[in-house]
């Protein structure tokens, strides 16, 4: 995950108008959901984050860490785990999202 992106299922508009039944309390369910790249790392929803471009992403051809890069990077480092180990891992991963008691 690039470090200004975010990652949310929903708006923060949506989330509050669920919990709080007002929108204009936005910026509490933001705040609340932790969308940014150093929270969902910390909550082990990615597994990393890279740097953002200096430009807006739009106006740059290329940003300074590919997504394809890391991708690969990724990758290779999981090429030598056995294929069970790794469902194994996921599972583990995902089961454990959500869990903070």
């Amino acid at each position: 995950m690039q470090e200004n992106a975010i990652y949310t299922v929903i708006s923060p508009e949506g989330c509050a108008a669920i919990l709080w039944r007002d929108a204009g309390e936005a910026k509490k369910a933001a705040a609340a959901f932790k969308p940014d790249a150093v929270h969902c790392l910390e909550l082990g929803v990615i597994d990393g984050s890279s740097p953002s471009p200096r430009r807006r992403a739009h106006e740059s051809r290329r940003s300074r860490s590919s997504p394809g890069e890391s991708l690969q990077e990724a990758l290779e480092d999981l090429e030598s785990v056995p294929p069970d180990d790794l469902k194994r891992r996921r599972r583990a991963r995902f089961r454990s999202l959500g869990v903070y008691a």
